[in-house]
């Protein structure tokens, strides 16, 4: 063996235990996560699971090379600020925030905690960045959808039930995109000539108590915003059956569960696309520099099971559209 060969030879073998070494004592990397739904709920442990799997798609496992905390808000104010405060007091890397609520309430705290977000109405109205293209602070992410979309509810109701002429949303109202939202929605329903009236979902003894009310008269319908439904989602499923009330949600999950229709983004996809960003974090990258993007998948799902509850049939060219019909 010549000799720079052998050098070569003697000094890689003592250069292999320093890198490995330097890889074992490398820093496990910390990231908070604040999801704006219940521990138990399916659709929250679904996009729970979708984060993750994009994270190990960038080679980051829970327990190896990356520690990922969890908490629980429910989409409750007082829940998601307690659990805000235990996140960013464990000084993560990066936080992933579900939702307005949990976004604002990690905000409050820091706003210099790098957040990403997924299922954020309007993050540029509520504050979190200063334009999409450019976020400018301390959070990025993604956008559950445009105010547009409210009107697209409102059309899908009347397509499937003609006659409704009186529509009420039920929403958060601790929530600042529930608000917007039904403006939104008012906006759209005057040209159709349709009254728009509020739910609010502060306990359940109060959706009942206005749901009935709005059903003692002819015509009605509901709209229930992503505000609104995670909660209450049985309880207001089970109200719009009793009292005949066609209504429109904005979670597929709403549908399977026994709803009548739903339409919005595809959240378990955006879930697996938020570990990108964080990967970019992780490695360096800062959320001003990163911009908020736009759902890319949406999905209608129509259960004929309750539209023939209902006394509806749905029209054969919005069967045509449904990703998902449940017979």
């Amino acid at each position: 063996m010549k000799r720079r060969q052998f050098i070569t030879l003697i000094g890689g073998v003592a250069a292999w235990p320093q890198a490995a070494r330097a890889q074992q004592t490398a820093p496990t990397r910390r990231i908070g996560v604040l999801m704006n739904r219940a521990a138990d709920a399916p659709e929250g442990q679904a996009r729970l699971a979708a984060f993750l799997r994009g994270l190990q798609a960038f080679g980051w496992n829970d327990g190896r090379n990356v520690r990922i905390e969890t908490r629980w808000g429910e989409d409750d104010f007082d829940l998601e600020r307690r659990y805000a405060a235990e996140l960013v007091a464990l000084a993560p890397d990066v936080i992933l925030a579900s939702g307005t609520l949990s976004v604002a309430a990690v905000q409050r705290i820091s706003r210099t905690l790098p957040i990403v977000f997924a299922a954020v109405t309007d993050p540029v109205g509520a504050g979190f960045v200063e334009k999409l293209a450019r976020p400018g602070g301390n959070a990025t992410g993604f956008m559950i959808y445009e105010y547009s979309l409210s009107g697209k509810w409102l059309e899908l109701l009347k397509q499937i039930a003609p006659s409704v002429t009186r529509v009420a949303v039920i929403r958060n109202p601790d929530n600042p995109a529930g608000i917007a939202v039904f403006g939104a929605i008012q906006l759209a329903a005057q040209p159709l000539g349709i009254d728009v009236s509020p739910v609010n979902v502060r306990d359940a003894g109060e959706i009942e108590r206005q749901v009935a009310a709005f059903a003692r008269s002819p015509n009605g319908g509901l709209i229930v915003s992503p505000t609104a439904s995670s909660v209450h989602r049985k309880l207001i499923v089970a109200l719009a059956a009793q009292h005949k009330l066609p209504a429109v949600y904005a979670l597929d999950y709403d549908a399977t569960a026994g709803g009548l229709l739903s339409y919005g983004p595809d959240l378990v996809d955006q879930f697996q696309r938020t570990a990108g960003y964080v990967d970019r974090i992780l490695k360096g990258e800062k959320p001003a520099d990163l911009p908020v993007q736009a759902p890319t998948k949406y999905k209608l799902v129509i259960n004929l099971k309750t539209a023939k509850a209902l006394g509806l049939e749905a029209p054969p060219m919005l069967l045509v559209r449904a990703d998902e019909v449940i017979e």
